[in-house]
């Protein structure tokens, strides 16, 4: 057996975590490419569609991301035990109950959309134009779903190459795919949203393909009656379930965080939404980093090697105070700055001042959780990191509602603050016991 030298586990984590991390950042070029497009159109409206549209299946599919992150630990796991049985048995189930729900969605898309435009206020005409991107986009579902099954599964075979490779190449067929539609066929928000839904199934279809060309061999670990094992399923439902409510705690903390900057006004709404960039760049490196924790964790509790797994955990933390430090440094040095790249409304940037340090806050406090949050999922300890986030989102809303009387906007950035920092001192806490009985 090789040894387990530093040297050796820093190369593997960077061999999944940087192109998970490029993969992080073509997500949202999916939605800019759309809004650049249509903000070349000649009217406002076109832009407000796109934005509310996306919005919209950001959050469908946010929901739905216990499919990656349950199906990459369990992968992972079986993957250390050398259980190819197991492996290939994890990708049908996964990419079959996302195929399921993706039905389930298509065929309640008329209540589904008019539940959401209850909440949205708008214009008459974003609103038409923002039903119209759904009625198209909402299609994309089975591939979207699908394809969040094939990402888990290949980050838990220790290879989130194929992920990268996938999302580069929406991207590219996206590009394509709007301006060809919307140029050439003068379709407009129409033809970006089909443009969407081509890069939808071009992806889908890669990742078909890749699975073929590099996996096909596991077809003959398949036995269909096991797929659907009563044990195997109900293991797999429960894993999911506790990554749903965890997800679900977090889009609700996410959502009301913008929803009570926008109570106090617009220059606060505007000001919070500049400082949450800096936060989500800090989350595409971190997220990268959780997704080594998820498939080495995953494959080493597998393995029942357990002295892999402590290194591994180490040296994650290793990075992760590494990278905080180094965030929070070019926060201090450049952050103002690129708040002017993004905005030159000074009022805006004036008042960004007031509540700047929060940031800098945000990458030494916040590191833990989403490191933990991978390790956790490769542990498949899914109940306990719901647990921990169900007491940070409790504590989010005590600390807010408590201090905004007198603290306004800065309660809001304290809550959010106290409330990273539980997820992770919370699963820090509960992390001996688990990785000791893994």
């Amino acid at each position: 057996m090789i040894a387990q030298t530093p040297n050796i586990i820093n190369k593997r984590i960077l061999q999944i975590a940087v192109p998970s991390i490029i993969s992080n950042i073509t997500v949202p070029l999916l939605g800019l490419i759309d809004v650049t497009i249509v903000g070349h159109l000649g009217a406002a409206a076109y832009i407000g569609a796109i934005a509310v549209g996306g919005m919209l299946f950001n959050i469908i599919y946010w929901i739905f991301g216990f499919l990656r992150m349950g199906t990459s630990g369990m992968t992972s796991q079986a993957y250390g035990k050398h259980d190819l049985d197991e492996v290939a048995r994890l990708l049908l189930r996964s990419v079959g109950v996302g195929l399921l729900i993706a039905i389930i969605l298509v065929a309640l898309q008329y209540p589904i959309r008019k539940l959401a435009f209850t909440f949205i206020q708008t214009t008459e005409e974003v609103e038409r134009l923002a039903t119209l991107y759904f009625r198209i986009c909402i299609w994309g579902a089975p591939a979207m779903l699908g394809l969040y099954g094939f990402a888990g599964w290949f980050i838990g075979m220790q290879n989130s190459r194929f992920p990268m490779y996938i999302a580069i190449t929406q991207n590219i067929v996206n590009i394509a795919a709007s301006l060809c539609f919307v140029y050439l066929f003068h379709m407009k928000v129409a033809g970006v949203a089909w443009g969407t839904l081509t890069a939808q199934y071009a992806g889908f279809l890669m990742a078909l393909l890749l699975w073929r060309r590099y996996y096909g061999g596991l077809k003959k670990h398949v036995a269909w009656h096991e797929v659907l094992k009563k044990e195997a399923m109900l293991r797999f439902f429960q894993v999911n379930r506790d990554i749903f409510l965890r997800t679900l705690c977090l889009v609700i903390v996410t959502l009301f965080f913008t929803s009570a900057g926008a109570a106090q006004g617009e220059i606060v709404l505007a000001v919070n939404t500049l400082l949450m960039q800096l936060f989500t760049l800090f989350s595409y490196i971190m997220d990268g980093f959780a997704y080594s924790g998820e498939a080495l964790v995953g494959k080493y509790v597998g393995a029942n090697n357990q002295p892999a797994l402590y290194r591994t955990v180490r040296q994650l933390f290793i990075w992760g105070v590494g990278l905080s430090t180094g965030f929070t440094l070019l926060y201090f040095f450049g952050g103002k700055s690129f708040l002017g790249l993004l905005t030159n409304e000074t009022s805006v940037i004036r008042e960004a001042g007031n509540y700047f340090y929060w940031v800098l806050a945000i990458p030494l406090t916040g590191f833990a959780a989403f490191l933990w949050d991978g390790i956790f999922i490769g542990a498949t300890a899914t109940r306990q990191m719901f647990y921990s986030m169900l007491v940070a989102s409790g504590s989010f809303f005590l600390v807010y509602y408590s201090l905004h009387e007198w603290m306004g906007n800065h309660a809001l950035w304290l809550a959010f603050i106290v409330y990273l920092s539980l997820r992770g001192i919370m699963q820090a806490t509960l992390s001996r016991k688990i990785l000791y009985q893994s």
